[in-house]
């Protein structure tokens, strides 16, 4: 039997950022997926990032993870989204070559020397005899056992995946591909609560039978923003996606075949994303809307293939014709695939703490949809942590906590293991309390530190952000004193008759930027600086009362998140605690009075009785 220290079951997003942050930080690990070939494979929109997105995907980068590496490799169209609003909501998207993607996330991945990838299915996992349950290796369908210290289950949609296609079904973790069922039903008894959950994707078209003159085109922007600090601009051509609306011949569609969807006769029992549902849902649910937007999205350079983005359904192929040639410019349009619902087995993410760690099978850790998220970058985030804290466990390490105010990595585990979720959960700016703080800019400033400590960034990252550290700091110091005048005369720069005010109060106006004096400042300072610290310390001038305000905000969060909670703390019996709420504590067992509060339906009032109870049991122990 092969022994390692860290096996990872599943080779999706989360799968490979958990396998390489293991690996990195010194376990011997193993990769195990059903197909090497599939490994990263964007089954869905071959996109990374987005609104809050794209935030998760520069945490992870600035953690060290990979994601940020292979989209801006693969990436062939970049945009900044929401630069209309204020810089706390920017967001980076790009449009990737799945091919590409998951051919160069193999490569990175090959490379890391402490990592093996093993192409077989589990059959079950394998335990220590005793009478706590701790996981200590895999049975592989083929015979083979591989032992292990820790396991990561990260399956996405394979455990008992069955998809659905108007009146046809079939088991599939993805479309092609068989499901997990053998590992998915010892899962099942190991008695965590479970549900099943649904998500789906639109029909794709190829690209040679669409008259594009009839879509708007949306272009790439001219200046890439990158999701990785390692990288400087795109490797790949830049492409236009498109985007129209549908048409009143495609409610017609819709609404005449509805007995024919399994999303409403009844075959679909899974519970679907709130926030990215299906078209026939769209027109169910906001019947007074007379149209919907749909964006046409390339999934390669060498492909004809496009992803038909807005239009995810499970309704019968015929339908799905139907509704496609119902859209100007697409009358002609050849359905490549068909667009299917796909529902499957997660864990209730409460059975799991902060570290990702089962609270009731020992160094088995679950990441991505299998706790009940939605979207390829919540997958990751997840993988990544579990990677770090499974590593950690076999070295005899602390696990590595992020709280709501360092990270959207720690909003989102957060919510899943002190919230649970009854829809696949998908992270949005409005999650966050402090977003403002946690901004897309400085994620390197506010977690790189921790991944350079831990080991996870290399030589390169940790020179860079050194580099961009003197950069910013130099700037904070150095704006203060700087006049404009001594800026103005290099950069061309009007300043009024009888005016000379600091550059960092300037900058403060809404209508100017650093960018617009950078040659100015650099000359007075005497060395260059990138965009991305000029950025920084510009967003903390204009912003700095409302920063200032937040911080105090996370300091007073911090008070609370740092009164613990003692595992053994007995809630049942305290005077004035509903039995509901009483049951709800046992059952999350939160670590800290903050996590507590967060906890649905825990009112201040019950707060106040647990303080109470603890602030007694210290006295007594005293």
């Amino acid at each position: 039997m092969r022994s390692f220290d860290v096996i990872v079951i599943g080779g999706g997003h989360a799968g490979c950022e958990a396998a390489r942050a293991s690996a990195r930080l010194g376990a011997k690990t193993a990769l195990v997926t059903m197909n090497l070939d599939l490994i990263a494979q964007m089954s869905c929109n071959p996109a990374m990032g987005g609104i809050a997105k794209g935030h998760l995907a520069r945490e992870i980068d600035a953690m060290g993870g990979v994601i940020g590496e292979v989209t801006d490799y693969a990436g062939i169209q970049f945009r900044l989204l929401n630069t209309s609003r204020g810089p706390a909501v920017w967001a980076p998207r790009a449009q990737c070559d799945k091919k590409i993607y998951r051919t160069r996330m193999r490569e990175v991945l090959e490379q890391e020397p402490n990592l093996r990838l093993v192409q077989a299915e589990i059959a079950s996992l394998r335990f220590e005899e005793g009478v706590s349950p701790t996981v200590c290796g895999v049975l592989l369908a083929d015979g083979r056992e591989l032992g292990a210290r820790a396991v990561i289950i990260t399956t996405g949609t394979f455990l008992n995946g069955m998809a659905r296609v108007g009146e046809q079904t079939f088991g599939c973790g993805r479309s092609g591909e068989l499901p997990s069922v053998m590992l998915a039903d010892q899962i099942r008894g190991l008695g965590m609560r479970w549900t099943r959950m649904k998500t789906g994707t639109p029909p794709r078209l190829d690209g040679r039978s669409i008259d594009w003159s009839q879509f708007e085109e949306q272009k790439a922007d001219e200046t890439a923003v990158m999701f990785s600090a390692l990288s400087e601009k795109p490797v790949q051509p830049q492409i236009s996606c498109y985007h129209a609306y549908t048409t009143g011949e495609t409610r017609a569609a819709i609404e005449q075949n509805l007995d024919r969807s399994p999303l409403y006769s009844g075959q679909i029992k899974g519970i679907g994303p709130r926030y990215c549902p299906s078209i026939e849902d769209k027109f169910v649910k906001f019947p007074d809307k007379e149209r919907h937007q749909i964006f046409l999205e390339p999934e390669g350079l060498d492909t004809h293939e496009v992803y038909v983005n807005g239009m995810s359904t499970s309704m019968p192929v015929d339908v799905q014709e139907r509704m496609i040639a119902s859209i100007p410019g697409l009358e002609k349009a050849e359905l490549i695939r068909p667009g299917y619902a796909i529902e499957y087995d997660c864990i209730d993410a409460r059975e799991v703490s902060h570290s990702l760690e089962s609270k009731k099978v020992a160094a088995l850790y679950l990441a991505g949809q299998i706790n009940g998220t939605s979207g390829y970058e919540e997958a990751a985030a997840q993988g990544l942590m579990a990677g770090i804290n499974a590593a950690n466990a076999v070295f005899g390490r602390d696990p590595l906590i992020l709280d709501r105010s360092e990270a959207y990595i720690g909003i989102l585990i957060d919510d899943l293991v002190t919230k649970g979720t009854d829809e696949p959960y998908r992270m949005f700016t409005s999650r966050a309390e402090h977003r403002l703080h946690l901004r897309i800019d400085n994620a390197d400033e506010r977690l790189t530190g921790k991944a350079i400590a831990l080991g996870l960034a290399d030589s390169r990252r940790a020179a860079l952000f050194v580099d961009r550290q003197e950069q910013r700091e130099l700037l904070r110091s150095g704006l203060e004193g700087m006049r404009m005048r001594q800026v103005a005369r290099i950069c061309g720069v009007e300043v009024a008759e009888g005016q000379n005010p600091a550059v960092s109060d300037w900058v403060r106006r809404p209508e100017v930027g650093l960018r617009s004096i950078q040659a100015g400042i650099e000359a007075v300072l005497g060395r260059s600086f990138d965009l991305a610290a000029l950025l920084t310390v510009e967003t903390e001038l204009k912003y700095a009362g409302y920063l200032d305000q937040q911080q105090r905000q996370i300091g007073r969060l911090r008070e609370m998140e740092g009164r613990p909670v003692p595992a053994d703390f007995v809630y049942r019996g305290i005077p004035g605690l509903s039995l509901e709420m009483q049951e709800k504590l046992e059952r999350v067992r939160p670590v800290t009075l903050g996590q507590a509060a967060r906890i649905p339906g825990v009112t201040p009032a019950a707060l106040s009785l647990i303080d109470i109870r603890l602030s007694l049991g210290a006295k007594e122990g005293c």
